[in-house]
């Protein structure tokens, strides 16, 4: 993958195979696709994409290079940092670490400094145990914390960008895909990212299932 030079290679291009496959390019403007005979691929590079090449077209597929209208010496530098969602659990629970930490108050013993004195009840322990209101919202903001982390994780395993690379959907049939299909925590726990993309496509194919059973229905009731 070069620029239109043909000269500079192209790092960090998308390549996407209209079969759910998809790579970026590396430092020498090379990638590495697996795709069928009846795929089709197209190239994206900061937002500009080009037309689908179809697979059976393409004279010499283990050498498919092509020059994108791009000139490198007129690109600005810029940085991108990715989110991660392992730094911000990790911020998050810093910051809420009174919440996170939050355990039901018990009885404090208080023990004596003498020989002769008597064993003792923390009074600032025995408050807090009877302090219910606070208890109850103190639980419950730690337990909300807890789901929202949860669901954040999902978010980060089964994200938008990765049913889009792998299902083409986009506008409204995305966000019912999203919900319709939404995984538990179980599964994003347990599952290999191989396992996790499988998953995705099979509930696309199943998804076109009921899309076209809909839209059957649709012409019976017209």
């Amino acid at each position: 993958m070069f620029d239109m030079t043909q000269q500079v290679p192209l790092v960090s291009v998308s390549v996407i195979s209209t079969g759910g496959t998809g790579t970026m390019t590396d430092s020498l403007g090379r990638y590495t696709i697996y795709v069928k005979e009846s795929d089709s691929i197209s190239f994206s590079y900061l937002g500009k994409g080009t037309p689908k090449y179809p697979v059976s077209a393409i004279p010499n597929q283990q050498n498919f290079e092509i020059s994108l209208h791009v000139n490198v010496t007129e690109l600005k530098p810029i940085m991108v940092k990715q989110r991660n969602y392992h730094l911000d659990s990790i911020a998050n629970r810093q910051e809420y670490a009174k919440a996170f930490n939050y355990k039901k108050p018990g009885l404090g013993i208080v023990h004596p400094n003498t020989q002769n004195a008597a064993v003792g009840v923390d009074l600032d322990q025995l408050v807090d145990v009877f302090n219910f209101k606070k208890n109850r919202r103190m639980a419950a903001f730690r337990d909300r914390l807890v789901e929202e982390e949860k669901e954040k994780y999902i978010d980060h395993r089964f994200s938008r960008a990765l049913v889009i690379r792998l299902t083409q959907l986009r506008g409204a049939e995305l966000d019912t895909f999203m919900v319709r299909y939404r995984p538990d925590l179980v599964l994003v726990e347990t599952a290999t990212d191989y396992e996790l993309q499988s998953y995705i496509k099979q509930c696309y194919e199943k998804y076109m299932k009921w899309k076209e059973v809909m839209g059957e229905l649709r012409k019976q009731d017209n």
